[in-house]
C-alpha cells in the first residue's frame, strides 16, 4: 500500500516504491503542460508544412485543367454528401467504398498507361508485350515523379487525359449511381459536383505521388502503396517500426515492473463491510439521473440494428435479404450506406455519453449523502437539452445529406460530413454546452467532498476527466469546409483520438475508482493514488500518441517517430489496467454470493480486459508503422475500433447502469437474470464478430495490399471474393448475439425503471448516509 515519504517517492522496507498523492499530482501537471507544448508546437509546424493547393493545374499548351477553387469546392461536396462514411480519403473514413485517394491514383495511372499505349503503339495497354508495357510504365512513372509544386503546376498530356477520364468515371458512379458499389442514383446531386469531387480526390492523389520539397518522399510519406507511382515504405517507416518493436518489449516490462514496484491498492471484499443497496437512500436527483438509462438503451438498440444493416450491405449492396424487391421498397435509396454509417457512429458516441452523464450525476449524492436544491430539476433540464440536440442533430444530418439544406447553412445546422463529427456545427456547440452544464451539476453535487479534499482528490478527478472531454471537443471548431483536408484531419483527430486514448481512458480510471470507493472496496485516498498513477501514464502516452494518425495524411514525417514511440508506450497504462481487471476478478471470485455488486463488478472487469485486447493488443499491432502503412483503412482497424470502443467504453457504461439500477430498484423487485444474459450475449457476440469475421477479413486485406497494391485491397473485386463473402456471412452469428443482448437489455432497463424505490428527502447535513458517513470523514 502507498505510504508517506519525505521526498515524494521512496522505497519502503519491503523494497516497494511508495509515492505520495501530491507528487503524483505534480507529475500529472508536468505531463499536461508537456503535452500542450509538444502538440501546440506540432499544430503550428503542421500548418506551415500542409501540402499546397496550387492556384491552377495546366496542360502542356497552357490550358487550365483544374483550379484551386474547384478543388476546394470538391472538398465541400465530399463533406456535404457524407462521402466520408461511404469510402475514405487518405485512408480515413468508411471502408465500404473505395479509398478515394488510392482509387483516384490507380485510375490516373491506368488512364495514363492507356494514353501512352495508344500514342506509342496504337494498341490497348493489355495487348502490349511485356517489354512494351515496361516502356509505358516508365513514361507513367516519370510523369508522376514530378516535383513541381509551384502554380501553375503543369500536367503532361497523359495526366490531362487521365484527369478528364476520372472526372467522367466519378460522374457515372457518384451522380448516376452504381448499385453494385452501394451508391443510389443522385448520391452526388449534379454532374458538375461529381466532377468537383473528382478534382478533390485527384488532388489528394497528386500529393501522394509528388515529393515534398527538400525530402526524398511524397507529402503523404509515399502512401498509399503503389509501386508504379514510386510509392513504397520509406526508410523512416522501416526504422521506426524496429524501434517500436524494441519499445514494445520494454513497455511491457516497464508495465509489469511498475505494477510490482508500486503497490497499487487492490479491491478487497473479504472482511469488509460492503454497503448493501437496501441500506442506501435514493435521492430525487438520482432517480432523475436514471432517466438517462432508457434513453441510452433506445439509442444503443438503434445503433446495433443499423450495425446489422451495414454488415449485410457488404453481401447485398443494393438491398436487405430481398425485402426491398418483395415489398417494392428501395432500401438503398431510403437508407444508403453513408447515412446508415453516420447514424451508427453517432448513436454509439451518444448512448455511451448519455449513460456516462447519468452515472456522473448519480454518484455525487451517493458519496456525499445529500444534494443541492433544485438538482433534480436541473438534471431533467439536461435530459431535455440532450434530446433536443440529438433529435436536432440527427434531423440535420438527414436533411443535409438529402440536399434539403442549401447555401452556407448546410454544415451549420445540417451534416458536417466528417467521421465521428458528422452533426452540424450548431449542434456541436449544443453538445459542448451540455458537457459544461453537466460539469456544473456534478460540481454542485460533489461540493461537500470538493470542499474537503485536495485539488487532486477523486471528485476533482471526475471533473477534470469530464472537463477534458469538453475541452478537446473544441478542437473540432478550428476548421471549416474550405480548410485544407490535411489541416482538417489534424484537428479532427485531436477530438477523436484524444477522446478515446486520453480523456475517455482518464474517465474510466476515475469512475472505476470512485465506484469502488462507494462500494467500500477501496479507501478514498488509496483510490486517488491509483487513479492519478494510471492517469499519469494514460495522458503521458495517449495525447502525443495521436500522431500515429498523421503519418499518411499529408503531415510532415516528424510525426513518424513521435507516433511510433508514444503509441507503443500506450501499452504501459493498458498493462496496468489489465492487472487492475485481474485484481478485480480475484476480489469478485472471493466475494461470495452475498456480495450485492457482482454484476456491476463483472462489467468493470470485462471493460478492462477488452480495453487491453482492443486498444492494447490490436491497437499496437495496427500502429506499428510498417503494418499501418499497408493496413491503414482496412478491416483490421474495424476490429480494433469495435473491441476498444464497445468493449472498453461501452461495457463500462453498461456496468455503471447495472450499478445504478442495483441501488435504485426496489429490493423486492430486483432481478439481475436478464442483465446477466445480456452480459454474456454481448461478450460472446463481440468475440465472434471480431475474431471470427472482422479480423480474418482484415488479414486477407493486408495480404492483398502486400502482394498487389493498396487500392486492390479496398476494391469491390476484393470484397466480392468467395472467401471474403463467406467471412462476411460468418459475422451474422456475432451480430445476432449483440442485437439479442441489446434487446434484452433495453427491455430490462425499461421494466426496472418502473420498479424504482421511493425517494428519500435529502439530508441538509453531508455525510449522514451509509456511504457518505464513511467517505467524507476520511482524513485528507
Amino acid at each position: 500500500m502507498f505510504g508517506p515519504t519525505t521526498n515524494g517517492i521512496g522505497c519502503g522496507e519491503s523494497g516497494v516504491m511508495q509515492v505520495r498523492r501530491r507528487t503524483l499530482a505534480k507529475l500529472l501537471l508536468v505531463v499536461f503542460v508537456g503535452n500542450l507544448v509538444v502538440m501546440g508546437a506540432g499544430a503550428w509546424y503542421s500548418y506551415q508544412q500542409a501540402p499546397p493547393i496550387p492556384q491552377e493545374f495546366v496542360g502542356p499548351d497552357g490550358e487550365t485543367v483544374v483550379t484551386g477553387e474547384q478543388i476546394r469546392e470538391g472538398k465541400t461536396v465530399f463533406q456535404s454528401d457524407a462521402l466520408m462514411n461511404h469510402g475514405s480519403i487518405l485512408g480515413n473514413g468508411a471502408y465500404f467504398g473505395s479509398d478515394y485517394t488510392a482509387d483516384a491514383l490507380d485510375r490516373k495511372m491506368q488512364y495514363m498507361q492507356a494514353y501512352y499505349a495508344e500514342q506509342r503503339y496504337g494498341a490497348a495497354y493489355g495487348d502490349l508485350s511485356g517489354a512494351e508495357q515496361a516502356a509505358v510504365d516508365s513514361l507513367v512513372e516519370e510523369d508522376l515523379a514530378s516535383t513541381d509544386t509551384t502554380a501553375p503546376v503543369e500536367y503532361s498530356a497523359a495526366e490531362v487525359y487521365a484527369h478528364q477520364q476520372v472526372r467522367a468515371d466519378y460522374v457515372e458512379r457518384y451522380h448516376e449511381g452504381s448499385r453494385e458499389h452501394g451508391l443510389p442514383e443522385g448520391t452526388i446531386e449534379s454532374a458538375d459536383d461529381a466532377r468537383r469531387f473528382a478534382d478533390f480526390a485527384l488532388w489528394t492523389a497528386w500529393i501522394s505521388h509528388t515529393e515534398r520539397p527538400g525530402t526524398d518522399h511524397t507529402y503523404t510519406n509515399d502512401w498509399p502503396y503503389a509501386p508504379l507511382a514510386g510509392n513504397e515504405p520509406t526508410a523512416g517507416t522501416m526504422t521506426w517500426s524496429v524501434v517500436a518493436m524494441v519499445l514494445l518489449v520494454a513497455g511491457a516490462g516497464i508495465g509489469v515492473w511498475l505494477y510490482k514496484s508500486v503497490e497499487l491498492p487492490e479491491p478487497e471484499t473479504t472482511g469488509v463491510s460492503v454497503p448493501h443497496p437496501d441500506d442506501i437512500d435514493l435521492l430525487p436527483s438520482q432517480r432523475a439521473a436514471t432517466r438517462f438509462i432508457p434513453i441510452g438503451a433506445a439509442l444503443f438498440l438503434a445503433q446495433v440494428l443499423l450495425g446489422g444493416l451495414l454488415a449485410h450491405y457488404y453481401v447485398e449492396r443494393g438491398g436487405f435479404f430481398g425485402l426491398g424487391e418483395l415489398l417494392g421498397v428501395d432500401v438503398l435509396g431510403i437508407l444508403p450506406f453513408a447515412l446508415a454509417k453516420t447514424y451508427h457512429i453517432d448513436l454509439g458516441v451518444v448512448w455511451i455519453a448519455a449513460l456516462w452523464l447519468g452515472a456522473g450525476l448519480f454518484l455525487p449524492p451517493l458519496l456525499t449523502g445529500t444534494e443541492p436544491s433544485n438538482q433534480k430539476r436541473y438534471v431533467h433540464a439536461l435530459i431535455g437539452a440532450l434530446l433536443v440536440v440529438v433529435v436536432g442533430g440527427f434531423a440535420g444530418i438527414w436533411l443535409g445529406a438529402n440536399g434539403y439544406i442549401d447555401g452556407p447553412l448546410w454544415w451549420i445546422i445540417g451534416n458536417e460530413g466528417l467521421e465521428y463529427l458528422e452533426v452540424g456545427r450548431l449542434w456541436q456547440f449544443g453538445l459542448l454546452a451540455g458537457f459544461v452544464f453537466w460539469a456544473g451539476l456534478v460540481a454542485r453535487g460533489f461540493k461537500p467532498l470538493l470542499d474537503r479534499e485536495q485539488p487532486y482528490g477523486l471528485a476533482h478527478m471526475i471533473l477534470y476527466a469530464g472537463g477534458s472531454i469538453a475541452l478537446l471537443f473544441t478542437a473540432g471548431l478550428f476548421y471549416t469546409p474550405q480548410t485544407n483536408i490535411v489541416v482538417t484531419e489534424f484537428w479532427r483527430w485531436w477530438v477523436v483520438h484524444m477522446w478515446v486514448e486520453g480523456a475517455f481512458e482518464f474517465f474510466i480510471v476515475a469512475i472505476v475508482g470512485i465506484t469502488l470507493v462507494s462500494m467500500n472496496l477501496l479507501k478514498r485516498r488509496s483510490a486517488e493514488k491509483a487513479v492519478m498513477f494510471e492517469a499519469l501514464f494514460v495522458m503521458g502516452s495517449g495525447v502525443i500518441g495521436v500522431s500515429h494518425h498523421y503519418w499518411w495524411i499529408g503531415q510532415p514525417d516528424v510525426w513518424i517517430p513521435f507516433g511510433s514511440v508514444f503509441s507503443t508506450l500506450e501499452l504501459i497504462p493498458l498493462v496496468l489496467i489489465l492487472f487492475e481487471a485481474l485484481n478485480e476478478y480475484r476480489a469478485l471470485a472471493t466475494a461470495g454470493e452475498s456480495f450485492p455488486y457482482s454484476l456491476p463488478f463483472a462489467f468493470i472487469i470485462a471493460s478492462g480486459v477488452w480495453n487491453f485486447v482492443g486498444a492494447g493488443v490490436l491497437g499496437f499491432f495496427i500502429n506499428l508503422p510498417i503494418i499501418n502503412y499497408y493496413e491503414h483503412g482496412t478491416y483490421l482497424t474495424v476490429g480494433h475500433a469495435h473491441a476498444a470502443m464497445f468493449g472498453a467504453f461501452g461495457f463500462l457504461a453498461l456496468g455503471m447502469v447495472t450499478y445504478m439500477l442495483r441501488i435504485a430498484v426496489d429490493p423486492g423487485q430486483w432481478n439481475p437474470k436478464r442483465l446477466k444474459w445480456a452480459f454474456w450475449l454481448w461478450n460472446v457476440g463481440l468475440a465472434v464478430m471480431v475474431f471470427g469475421s472482422v479480423l480474418p477479413v482484415g488479414f486477407l486485406q493486408l495480404e492483398t495490399a502486400f502482394t498487389a497494391n493498396y487500392d486492390a485491397a479496398r476494391s469491390l473485386a476484393f470484397y466480392n471474393r468467395d472467401l471474403i463473402q463467406l467471412l462476411f456471412w460468418a459475422r451474422m452469428p456475432g451480430d445476432t448475439l449483440l442485437i439479442l443482448g441489446t434487446v434484452v437489455f433495453a427491455y430490462d432497463t425499461v421494466k426496472q425503471r418502473f420498479a424504482l424505490r421511493e425517494t428519500s428527502v435529502p439530508s441538509s447535513i453531508p455525510g449522514s448516509s451509509v456511504v457518505s458517513s464513511r467517505v467524507l470523514p476520511e482524513d485528507d
